[in-house]
């Protein structure tokens, strides 16, 4: 089997298809990329057994066929070969491979493709169409608020709710939350999954911007195909905290006030709070916010004050940092508005311009003030 293609073309196809390689991957040949030559086409595959990536490049062939191809001496090398054609020729009895460079000749030992596991495929599926701006979208707004406490495996990834025609993203760690709902996508289904934080990841990472994606899946995984590319990644199997429960819904107070403003008061508020907690501490009445902290382990302190609009009796109530910093982050509204109830129950952070057709809600639990 032999085939020419172009290094630049195909380093940028394999390093989509790589970020689906474990680093300690359970069989050695999950160390590999497959390689299958039908006419034209390459397709190239890459698994961890939990999520595969597939993407196809065209390429000049004399014949098709399949070979293993170890991943990461082919990577470095491709990362070292300025932009030409190279060309492949594989032993179809041993699998080894000799690689032809404008600089010269490269051998490495391949597998047999035939022992590469099998990626599933589209079997019994449900399917949603949306742009893959919106799934992109929705991953930057709820990745960061997903949990790492694997003894809590649901809230490790993002849970879709599919309705007909919206779709719901939530992630939650337990002390803040995310939920964004997008409307006008077309599904004739209603139906809820869990995916895992990796896949969603590499899908951002291998979204091009614009363009129609396809969203598949069944009980057992979730398929994501957008131009040459595929993902496939098996499903959270756990049943999803009732987040609805959480959402505080008669919030008396309301604050309003600069995005950007609060968000950088708050980082530099957030140096002098305590390294273990963050905490800072919202001082709230009418039209004044006092921002402050402290760390009494090393005498520092620090207050800041800003204009605001408020409505509701003045309030006293302590938040982590680095969770609203967070949050913020992933608002767009040059305004944000805080609904509050009392110093023990969760924040709600919402836009003030909301984009049409989508819907962001933030919760953040308030870290207890010490008397």
């Amino acid at each position: 089997m032999k085939f020419s293609v172009s290094s630049s073309d195909l380093l940028k196809q394999l390093q989509i298809a790589g970020g689906a390689i474990a680093s300690n991957p359970v069989l050695p040949i999950l160390e590999d990329f497959l390689f299958n030559i039908k006419g034209n086409q390459l397709t190239i595959s890459a698994t961890d057994l939990e999520t595969s990536i597939v993407t196809r490049i065209e390429v000049t062939s004399d014949g098709d066929g399949t070979v293993a191809v170890p991943a990461k001496i082919l990577l470095d090398t491709l990362k070292e070969l300025p932009m030409q054609p190279i060309t492949f020729l594989v032993n179809d009895e041993n699998y080894g491979i000799e690689i032809t460079s404008a600089y010269g000749k490269y051998r490495l030992a391949g597998e047999n493709g035939q022992d590469f596991p099998n990626i599933p495929v589209p079997d019994t599926v449900d399917t949603v169409k949306l742009s893959s701006d919106v799934i992109s979208q929705a991953i930057s707004k709820t990745l960061f608020a997903t949990s790492n406490d694997e003894l809590r495996p649901a809230m490790t990834g993002v849970y879709f709710q599919v309705d007909f025609n919206k779709l719901t993203f939530v992630a939650t760690d337990a002390h803040k939350l995310v939920k964004y709902t997008f409307k006008e996508i077309e599904s004739e289904v209603s139906t809820t999954f869990i995916v895992p934080k990796k896949a969603l990841n590499l899908l951002k990472n291998a979204l091009p911007s614009g363009g129609d994606l396809k969203l598949s899946f069944n009980k057992a995984n979730a398929f994501f195909s957008i131009d040459h590319i595929d993902m496939v990644c098996r499903l959270i199997d756990a049943r999803y905290p009732d987040y609805n429960a959480v959402i505080p819904v008669d919030n008396p107070n309301l604050l309003t006030l600069s995005r950007s403003d609060f968000q950088n008061s708050l980082k530099r508020i957030a140096i002098y709070a305590n390294k273990t907690t963050n905490q800072v501490i919202l001082n709230v009445n009418d039209g004044s916010l006092t921002v402050s902290a402290q760390d009494l382990d090393f005498s520092n302190e620090a207050t800041e004050q800003l204009p605001c609009t408020y409505e509701g009796d003045p309030l006293t109530i302590g938040f982590n940092a680095k969770f609203l910093i967070e949050m913020l982050n992933v608002l767009e509204s040059d305004e944000i508005k805080m609904e509050l109830s009392s110093p023990t129950r969760a924040g709600i952070l919402l836009p003030v311009e909301e984009t049409e057709g989508e819907e962001i809600l933030m919760l953040v639990m308030p870290v207890m003030l010490s008397n």
